[in-house]
């Protein structure tokens, strides 16, 4: 009886799903579980990996927070429900190091950090990613909502069909290699239909908040997270309007971030906004919300997926997760990058991510990107 596969299953290989080894990343969350479920149901030879990152005792089934406790005891209660292989990595070090350590420096120098990209560049889909090759793994499965396309033999990033869930801003970092291993099988769906099959598969999560807050970071509160590592950091300094002109003091620039317009403390007869944070002097400047619209930005550490040389009449960024596509024309520079964009756009951050998009017939194409090192506007450069 001849076993080889005549065609390639659901993953793209060319072999009975029996025979393909996956490793599904799973975080105790409805996503994860769902990836999990669905594999399983379809035959694949299924390792789930649940990744500790942090001590917290508070964590509780309430928590709207990932990787907590709760999370780790919910994804090995599914892993037994569906009968497959569970292993905890223990990468609290590696994560104190690579993200929330990143995390403190970048709000002391005054940048507004994004530690989810961090996440995914490290512990994620560099550490797990080599767990799963270590492994034999066929490939590595997550519950991010991006789709993955194979066009012309390379492995293509898009933006999810649920546009309202695309995580493709946060997994910009990620290079070809790890893009071929990766599979992201909730791309092609919302949110709702996840819950449905979650509901189908009788997991018991089906209904389970999403994780909402940065996981180490209780409640969103950042300030208390940088009083933790670096409690000496909150000074007292001056805030300035940008004409110069000292108008209060503040207790901490690590209390601020640009864009921000509540608890900045001053009487004004027009709303005002931080719009630059000068860490050096422990300054914040403040300013009306026209002083915070930017059209030049510069970046860092550019990460590439496409030769965007190639897309000098289409390209697009997107300088915030929830943020839309923005036409914009980027000259690259070895690893950094000029981008001018073709509108203004209010409260860019150095420290945020610059994702670069184009559009094809398969959708909104992700290209790379960078980090913002520097933005300018007729007022002032951050």
């Amino acid at each position: 009886m001849n076993n080889v596969a005549k065609k390639t299953n659901s993953l793209g290989f060319l072999k009975h799903p029996k025979d393909t080894k996956v490793v599904v990343a799973m975080s105790g969350g409805v996503d994860s579980s769902t990836v999990a479920g669905l594999m399983k149901k379809e035959g694949y030879n299924v390792v789930g990996i649940t990744l500790k990152l942090y001590d917290d005792a508070k964590s509780s089934k309430k928590s709207k927070q990932c990787c907590a406790g709760q999370d780790i005891l919910d994804a090995k209660r599914v892993s037994r429900q569906l009968n497959i292989d569970h292993k905890i990595l223990y990468y609290q070090k590696r994560f104190k190091k690579d993200v929330i350590d990143s995390f403190v420096d970048s709000y002391l120098v005054g940048e507004t950090p994004i530690p989810c990209v961090k996440c995914n560049q490290t512990v994620k889909f560099r550490d797990l990613y080599a767990y799963a090759r270590e492994l034999n793994a066929d490939a590595l499965v997550t519950g991010h909502y991006v789709n993955r396309i194979q066009n012309n033999g390379n492995a293509e990033m898009y933006r999810a069909a649920d546009l309202t869930r695309d995580q493709s801003y946060f997994l910009f970092t990620t290079t070809q290699e790890q893009l071929n291993f990766l599979r992201f099988p909730l791309g092609v769906l919302n949110k709702e239909e996840t819950r449905k099959i979650a509901s189908e598969l009788n997991l018991n999560v089906a209904d389970k908040p999403d994780s909402q807050d940065i996981c180490f970071v209780p409640n969103g509160n950042y300030a208390s997270v940088i009083n933790k590592y670096k409690p000496e950091s909150f000074k007292e300094g001056d805030i300035l309007d940008t004409k110069g002109k000292v108008i209060g003091k503040h207790e901490g620039i690590i209390n601020f971030t640009i864009g921000q317009r509540k608890g900045i403390g001053i009487s004004h007869k027009e709303p005002l906004y931080v719009v630059n944070i000068i860490a050096k002097e422990n300054k914040v400047i403040v300013g009306n919300r026209e002083a915070l619209s930017i059209k030049k930005i510069y970046l860092k550490d550019i990460n590439l997926l496409s030769d965007i040389e190639n897309h000098s009449d289409g390209l697009f960024i997107k300088v915030r997760s929830t943020g839309k596509l923005i036409k914009a024309k980027i000259t690259l520079n070895k690893t950094e990058a000029e981008v001018n964009l073709d509108e203004d756009e209010i409260g860019i951050s150095p420290g945020q991510a610059c994702v670069f998009y184009s559009i094809n017939k398969f959708g909104d194409k992700v290209l790379g990107g960078g980090w913002i090192t520097r933005t300018v506007n007729k007022y002032l450069s951050t």
